[in-house]
């Protein structure tokens, strides 16, 4: 659900954002994770986190609005038993896997002017990114409207999820990730960027010089993510696996 951009809350003073660095047992548990914090959030029962996961092997994920048929090669997902999922969030499809860190941020829109507004928000998320790379690697920059590239190659998507007080963005980042399975389980997406000219996926996308254990000190530093969390919405997540993410009806709504 997307704001019609008329909402106009008063700037905060930030609370405490939590930490939670958690890959649960399934790609679709975490997937559901992400969903039940924004949830937890908007029903007074939790509050800001920064959440990092990375799971081990491919799995194709395709964003709310995706297309199964259009964005996905489902003959070598089934030969392969790569696993195609949907997650709440808008945005492309992507491919998971070993070397591609998620993080997911779930914030209050008081916590700063103006993150209400869609473009606004990506534009104060991704000033806050660059300094998560500003000693690891320069010359990071937006690229389009949800990446983030270094020199027109891309090595972070994002996407969003809005409720009415909170909403949920996350993104991924790819550090040591294997480029050349992207054009085997993914179908060149029939939007791109200008920024994109075409290219394959393959040298379109890159990874970032940095170790997960740099990248994970830096997000948690820059976000000020200073408060560990020790429990998580267990009960959530298995409902909304259950009824929601491992359905046919979900998976190939589109």
């Amino acid at each position: 659900m997307f704001l019609s951009g008329t909402l106009r809350l008063p700037c905060r003073t930030a609370a405490t954002m939590r930490f939670l660095d958690l890959t649960l047992p399934t790609a679709v548990e975490n997937l559901a994770l992400d969903e039940a914090l924004l949830l937890e959030a908007e029903a007074g029962r939790g509050g800001e986190v920064l959440r990092l996961w990375e799971w081990p092997a491919p799995v194709v994920v395709l964003g709310a609005g995706g297309v199964v048929q259009d964005d996905v090669d489902e003959a070598a997902c089934t030969a392969d038993g790569v696993s195609v999922l949907r997650r709440s969030s808008g945005g492309g499809t992507v491919l998971l896997g070993r070397g591609c860190l998620c993080y997911s941020l779930v914030l209050a829109y008081d916590r700063a002017p103006g993150l209400d507004q869609i473009r606004a928000s990506y534009r104060w998320i991704f000033e806050r990114m660059q300094e998560v790379f500003a000693r690891l690697l320069p010359g990071v920059e937006p690229a389009g409207i949800s990446d983030l590239a270094v020199a027109g190659r891309k090595f972070s998507g994002n996407a969003q999820q809005r409720k009415r007080h909170h909403f949920l963005h996350h993104g991924t980042l790819l550090h040591d990730f294997d480029l050349a399975l992207l054009p085997r389980y993914l179908r060149s997406p029939k939007r791109q960027p200008d920024y994109r000219e075409q290219r394959r996926h393959e040298d379109f996308l890159m990874n970032v010089p940095c170790s997960v254990r740099e990248l994970k000190a830096r997000l948690r530093e820059v976000w000020q993510a200073d408060e560990e969390m020790t429990t998580w919405p267990e009960e959530m997540v298995r409902r909304l696996v259950a009824e929601q993410y491992t359905t046919e009806e979900w998976i190939q709504r589109r």
